[in-house]
């Protein structure tokens, strides 16, 4: 059953091309109940033109799970809109945040930004095709814009076509002599400027992504009055520091909070579930490489799965093998 995503917008892990598959998802929900999950970036043409539906595949469990689109079509934007939200998701993500090259060709991604009224044309197909959310991610800015200038206007005119929540990467892009992966540290954050946006559009739901590493800085952000808070590669490298504690911290739960041998030992049937399905346990243990980041043992459990999950037949013996190179001494860490 699909849980509020709205709710659960308060803390989300970003959408992240090559990380944030299912199996990623699944395991990261097992981390945290509440927590807004995203797919990594599927294209319109891909589903529209391309009929590349196992692209949406999930698990009923990782609810609640958005989708993130990549397009700039407003028509075929929302006839994958529609295929997104018949398929089960809670919320379909527009990218105007992405600068890579391959995205700028097809002009979507950061580029989207200077052009709010085809991003504007995008989301209103996009609301009339779905019933579910339809939120945008996008930058303060690309290139020579000036971010306090252009960012107001882009968020008025997407909020008026019918976006409720938005996601603001608290950097600028540019789309020329940075790569992608510069583009995700060189520009510098401005955080008071996403303040400034939360006070000028007191109605919209405005989530901070940049540059947070921890639940603390997390938790802080949103004490200060941001709606929500989205975490990256943190979220990613050093997903138990960041999932474990977050339905008690940030949505108030009153689970007990689990540990990373918990969230293995969860992971065990899904495993032998996807080795039966004809999958390789590598696809899965990839995403695992960083449960135990921080704590004793951590390097050796690296390097068990690193050096075995990818051998003919490997199976769950080999997790439970790497788990053994763990001390005890970190239960409940």
């Amino acid at each position: 059953m699909k849980n509020n995503a709205q709710k659960s917008a308060r803390l989300s892990v970003a959408p992240m091309m090559e990380w944030t598959d299912r199996h990623c998802r699944y395991m990261h929900r097992l981390m945290s109940r509440e927590t807004l999950l995203y797919t990594e970036m599927v294209t319109s043409p891909a589903l529209v033109r391309g009929g590349a539906l196992h692209l949406l595949r999930f698990d009923p469990l990782e609810h609640p799970v958005a989708v993130q689109l990549g397009g700039s079509d407003p028509i075929e934007l929302g006839q994958a809109a529609k295929i997104c939200a018949d398929a089960g998701y809670a919320e379909v993500n527009l990218n105007c945040g992405c600068p890579s090259d391959r995205v700028q060709s097809g002009a979507f991604g950061a580029v989207l930004m200077k052009s709010p009224e085809l991003v504007a044309d995008c989301v209103s197909a996009m609301r009339e095709a779905v019933d579910v959310p339809v939120t945008v991610k996008c930058r303060i800015g690309v290139d020579d814009q000036v971010p306090r200038d252009i960012l107001p206007d882009f968020l008025e005119k997407i909020q008026a076509a019918g976006c409720e929540r938005v996601t603001i990467h608290a950097r600028m892009a540019w789309l020329q002599g940075v790569s992608p992966k510069e583009n995700r540290d060189i520009p510098p954050l401005d955080y008071d400027l996403v303040f400034e946006m939360k006070q000028a559009f007191p109605d919209l739901h405005i989530s901070l992504n940049g540059g947070v590493q921890d639940l603390d800085t997390a938790v802080e952000l949103l004490e200060r009055g941001l709606d929500g808070v989205m975490i990256g590669r943190s979220a990613y490298h050093t997903p138990s520091d960041i999932l474990l504690a977050a339905d008690q911290r940030v949505y108030h739960a009153v689970s007990p909070v689990k540990t990373p041998h918990d969230i293995v030992h969860e992971m065990l049937p899904y495993i032998e579930a996807h080795l039966a399905e004809g999958g390789r346990v590598n696809q899965i243990t990839r995403h695992m490489l960083g449960l135990f980041a921080g704590r004793p043992g951590a390097r050796q459990w690296r390097r068990h799965l690193s050096e075995n999950a990818h051998k003919p037949g490997a199976g769950t013996e080999i997790i439970l093998a790497a788990l053994d190179q763990i001390p005890q001494t970190t239960e409940g860490a």
